[in-house]
Parts: C-alpha cells; structure tokens; sequence
C-alpha cells in the first residue's frame, strides 16, 4: 500500500486503529473501541504539539502524556512503535533500539511482551505512568503538573527556562466517574495549574452500556465550577478542531483546560455505534475486514505499516521534538557553567540521587523515660532533611499540625497559585488524591511525602499500590498508629492496616519504638530508590532508649535486631514487637530478667527489611531453637505466625477497638508487662 493511496494524515490515523485492532484480534484479548476512535485526537496532539523527543524518552523537559484509559493501552503502543520511541534501562541509559518493536504489538498481552494489558511504568520506555485503574492517570496528571511548575520555580534563571514542560491526560468516562478524578480536578483548579490539559473521550459507553444508566451530569459546567477553562471538539476526526483546542489549551494562562471530544467509532459500517462488546473484546476477523475495507486498507493485511508512515512521524515529532531537547542540552550546558550548584542538583534529582551532606546535622536523642512521640521526632527529622535535599517536598490531606509534617524553616513556604516556590503542599480532605499526586510528583524524579492518620491508609491504598507496582520512593508518613488514638475510639484506632500494608509487595513499612530508631528509619527511606515506605508513628510519648544499656537503634536498617539480651545471649524466650509495644516488652523483659528468666527482645520496625536478609542473620535474631516466642503488637495478629511459630503467641487485637483512655484499653486488651510475664511463663512451662 503506497502513501500516495491516501492522505498522510489519515494513512497515519488508520495505521494506529489498524494496529490496534489486529493486536487486540490476535490476542483474543482487549479494548481495540477506544484506540480506534481516539487515534485521529493522539495523532495530532504528539505530531503538531507533543514535545516528546523518542530518541530520549526521559529528556527531563519532555512534555508528559498520560492515558488514564490504560485499557486503550494498544493507542499509546502504537504511537511508541510508530514514533520510534527508543529504549531506556533502569540505569538511564539508552539502548538503541526500540521501545516497542512491530514484534513486541504482535505479542500484545503475552508473557513479557512490552506491551502488556495497560500500560506500565519501567517496563516499556515511553510510558509516564502505570493506569489501568480508572481515575488514576488523570489524578496522577495532576502531581506532574504541580511538579513542573515547582522545579520551573526552583531551577529556572532568567534565560534559561529549563523546566516549562506541559501535561496532557487522556481520559474518559470511567474515569469522570471516579471519585479520585474529581478530587484531582478539584485540586488542579484550586492551583490554576494552566500546563495541565485532559482530553475528555465523551463517547458515552461504558461496559455495562450505555452512560445513561448512571452518569447524566454536565461535565463541562463541574470543571467550569472546579475553575477549568473548558472547549469542545464536536467530532474527534476533526483535526483542525483539535489542533485549535490545543492551541486554546497553550493560550490559557491562569487555570488547566478540559477539551471535551465527542467520539463514535465506525466499524464495518460507516455510522455503526460503539458498543460495550467493542469496549471489552476483540471485533472478530469478519468485522476487521468491514472496518479494513470501510479505511481503504488491504482487508487480509494484519499489523500493517504502509511506506511512508514511520517517516512522517520522524519529519514530525521526531524532528522538531529532536530540535527542542537538543537546544535544551545545549542550554543545559551554558546553564552548567553559570550555575555548577544548581545544574548538580538538576542532575543528582533527575537520577534519583542524594545530595552531597543530606544527613548532616541529623539530630540524636538522649535516654528520656518520658520520651517523645513519634510524630514529633519524624517532624524534627524532616525539617533538618528538607534543608539538606532542596526537592523534598509535600504536604498533608488537612492533618499536618496532628502529623507534624510542616516545613518550618525560612524559605519553606507554602505552594499555592500564587507561590509554586513553596514546599508545604495542601492537599485539602483528598486523601486518595493526595497519594495519587505524590505519584505524579515522584514520577517527575523530585522527592514526595505525604501524610495522614494511618487509619485512612485505607483512602488512599489504590495510588500506593501502584507506588509499589512502579517501584517509586513515594513516603508515607502515617501517624496515630494504634489504639492509642485511645478516646477517638474504632473509627480512628486502626487494627488491620498495618497487616494489609505489609501484603503490598515492594512496599517497605518501618513502625519505629522509640526516638532514635524513627530517626534511623528516616535514614533508611531516604537512601530507597525503587521503593515506597510507610513510615508509621505514635501520637502518644514514647520512652527513648538508653542506648548505653540496650542496643544500638542502626539495627533498624536490617528491619530487626536484639534490643535486649539474656546474660551470655541464650534466651529461653524471645519477645518481638513493634513501635510503641518495644518498651512494653522491655519492661516484661526487665521482670523476667529480675527472676531469673533468661529472656530477649527483638524490635522488629520493618518486617520487608528483615526478611531481606540472610538465613544467618534472622536465625541469630530469633532463634529457631527458641519456641517460646511472643508477639506484641496493637494491631491484627495476622501474620505473626511467620515469627513466633507454631508454639508462640501473640498478643494483638481481635476486635476492634473502643472509646476510652489509654490506660484502661490497654488494660482491656492485654498490652501489659502483666500480661507478657504470664504468656511467658505459661509458654516456658509447656516449653520445659
């Protein structure tokens, strides 16, 4: 088939649906209705405006696209492979080949294929963020438009613009549906961010059907309300509409735009609607060829790409994305000269590296039976970091004066519409937007926190998850860790979140027990590269250690480590607990040492950390030969059985909570030294 056949526009346009449609077919598997119809709105968005350079997919002031309707992955592969979108590895190095080869669309959907169901990040170069999750592209969106607007502030110098990049999402109804989106968009209004821009799919079909059922709102009057500017293309063929949406969206300076898109697909007949069986499965061979023959294209050809399309991408977004990036490189270079700090600091961001003396100044803490909160030495902590790595930065879902999670120093400042220098980030009641957010932050390579109570790791465990599944170091930090909430009562005291964070893979939780090892837990996440952390604290005081007595809190960087020890190191029991039950313990520990009871304890902060390392060295923190082990933790027993084997116990909530002081919970449920001693005894006589 010759480029002379047909227009180049369309010949390109039809290519992406063809493509889409046959690698949907072969599959037997995937969404081929919403490439098809979308192909005309990403074809001329990355041919005319997308300042993406695919001979370097992570040149740092590439503009971003995102498609949050991750079940149209085979419309963003198509582009990768058509544009000539090359490879990166972990390392930051380009490989020379392709992102996505013509062999990688064939194999859509297979095992270890580039082009898995939705797309993913680190997986297949080119892909900004994993989606797949309605809501969560567009809300990510969000963090990487913060992001950019922050660095432009932190970075730029008067003629060297080195951070000015824009932010597309492509999304659709579902993801209108979802609550994260409207939170996101909420947000993004609030801080007029104009370098963001969604595209709207308003093609009205859902799985189930048609929208009708259950979305009848007026879209473009919500995001009016939100503080968008919002446009309208009435057919999503019309490249000239869109190309003037675009230009609308590059016009507007004071808020993001909405472009909403009216979309049908066209199959073998010309006017034949998109229906949900077209949404969620194959088209079968026979409507393949309606549509093949509907676009003028050979019917039994499969994947192909007809002579002269692949250049017109490399005369297109290649060559003026190619002339961009290296402009920039070359300011980059003079910007290297006129400011050695700050280019270093560019450098060492985009790699995920740590400033040269980023724990200097590091606080320790004296021995204090009276001690201090969690909470309150994570804020020290953070403030003195903060200074030490300029791109640390966040904020809190409304709750930083109770997480002490406020940037306190000169210069901190706030980030708002009027200040995108600031480094305290609000993020109102928007928990799941919060986390959505820092993923977008973490994305765009600079460094995220974001808290809450640990009990609403619940609103937002969609985005953390896909912290985990991306393997980026999004901080959480979640304080008001157990019933010690105490008054607040069940709705406030988490009980099984510890144990549903810890079934995250890749997620790396640290419960600290006192001051010095929340402030070696702070070490240890800063120096994470692929992996988010929760960092959960204590409202209430907690004792701080006397370290000249009891171990050393560095142990902490191995998850576990004996904090106290029988005379000679030969326990006959063993006592593991968390955050504030290792004092519990210590005091168990020093009535059983009193009566002559050989016994141990063993902090256990981090559970991934400690089950990273060597056969060796767990056995010599809990002893296999030790069957008198006891668990303490205010929280669900599940999981402890991994610890404390089969003939230990463990001590934890069965119930929920309830209302009433400490004291007295902690009395009701068993978190006593009383209760310790006796399981201990009563574990040593069954032992002997």
């Amino acid at each position: 088939m010759k480029r002379t056949d047909i227009d180049i526009d369309t010949l390109c346009i039809n290519t992406i649906r063809t493509l889409s449609m046959d690698a949907v077919q072969k599959a037997k598997s995937g969404h081929p209705g919403t490439a098809m119809a979308l192909a005309p709105v990403v074809y001329c968005l990355w041919q005319r405006f997308l300042r993406f350079d695919p001979e370097d997919p992570i040149w740092p002031n590439r503009d971003r696209f995102v498609l949050s309707v991750g079940h149209a992955s085979m419309l963003l592969y198509s582009m990768l492979h058509l544009c000539g979108v090359k490879a990166v590895n972990p390392k930051y190095e380009r490989l020379g080949e392709l992102s996505v080869k013509l062999d990688d669309i064939k194999c859509f959907r297979q095992l270890d294929s580039k082009c898995p169901g939705h797309p993913e990040y680190r997986w297949t170069s080119g892909v900004e963020t994993t989606t797949g999750p309605l809501g969560q592209g567009v809300a990510t969106s969000v963090g990487m438009a913060i992001a950019a607007q922050w660095m432009a502030q932190y970075f730029n110098r008067p003629n060297f613009a080195m951070f000015d990049y824009n932010v597309y999402s492509l999304c659709g109804d579902g993801d209108m549906m979802e609550g994260v989106s409207s939170e996101a968009a909420s947000l993004a209004g609030h801080l007029r961010l104009s370098n963001l821009c969604w595209i709207y799919d308003n093609n009205k079909i859902t799985i189930e059907g048609h929208t009708e059922w259950a979305f009848s709102e007026d879209v473009a009057t919500r995001f009016i309300g939100y503080g968008w500017n919002v446009t309208r293309v009435g057919d999503a063929n019309d490249l000239e509409m869109l190309e003037r949406a675009f230009r609308t969206f590059h016009s507007t300076q004071d808020r993001p735009t909405l472009i909403i898109v009216d979309s049908h697909i066209a199959y073998g007949a010309p006017n034949k609607q998109d229906t949900s069986a077209a949404h969620g499965e194959p088209l079968g061979e026979e409507e393949i060829k309606l549509a093949k023959r509907n676009y003028g294209w050979p019917e039994d050809a499969k994947f192909l790409v007809p002579e002269g399309v692949r250049e017109h991408f490399q005369n297109g977004i290649g060559k003026h994305s190619r002339e961009l990036r290296q402009a920039w490189m070359t300011k980059f270079s003079e910007y290297e000269a006129r400011y050695p700090e700050l280019a270093s600091q560019l450098y060492k961001m985009q790699h995920r590296q740590l400033p040269d003396g980023w724990d200097k100044n590091l606080p320790t803490f004296p021995a204090d039976a009276k001690g201090m909160a969690g909470r309150d030495v994570s804020g020290k902590m953070l403030n003195v970091l903060a200074q030490n790595v300029p791109w640390l930065i966040g904020g809190s879902a409304d709750l930083a004066p109770s997480t002490k999670t406020r940037l306190t120093f000169d210069q901190a400042g706030d980030f708002s519409a009027d200040n995108y220098s600031g480094r305290n980030l609000h993020f109102g009641i928007r928990e799941h937007t919060m986390a959505a957010v820092l993923n977008g932050l973490s994305l765009s390579k600079v460094r995220p926190y974001g808290s809450g109570f640990l009990i609403f790791s619940d609103y937002f465990r969609p985005s953390l998850r896909l912290s985990a599944i991306m393997e980026i170091p999004v901080i959480y930090i979640l304080t008001h860790d157990s019933i010690g909430v105490a008054e607040d009562g069940p709705t406030h005291q988490p009980v099984e979140q510890l144990a549903s964070l810890r079934a995250i893979p890749g997620l790396i939780t640290l419960r600290p027990a006192d001051a010095n090892e929340v402030a070696e837990a702070w070490r240890v996440i800063m120096q994470l590269h692929h992996q988010p952390a929760c960092l959960i604290l204590s409202r209430q005081a907690l004792p701080t250690f006397d370290r000249s007595k009891y171990a050393q809190a560095s142990g902490v960087v191995k998850g576990g480590y004996v904090l106290a020890d029988a005379k000679g190191g030969n326990p006959e029991v063993v006592l593991l607990a968390t955050g504030s039950e290792v004092s519990l313990c210590v005091n168990a520990y020093e009535q059983l040492t009193a009566e002559g009871i050989r016994a141990r304890v063993v902090s256990l902060p981090s559970w991934e950390l400690f089950d990273q390392q060597s056969q060796e060295y767990r056995d010599s923190i809990i002893p296999p030969e030790v069957t008198a082990r006891i668990s303490v933790e205010q929280a669900s027993t599940l999981g402890w059985d991994r610890y404390v084997g089969p003939r230990g116990r463990a001590i934890g909530m069965k119930t929920f909570g309830a209302s009433a002081p400490l004291k007295e919970l902690q009395k009701k449920f068993g978190f006593t030294p009383k209760t310790v001693v006796g399981t201990a005894k009563e574990l040593l006589g069954k032992a002997r």
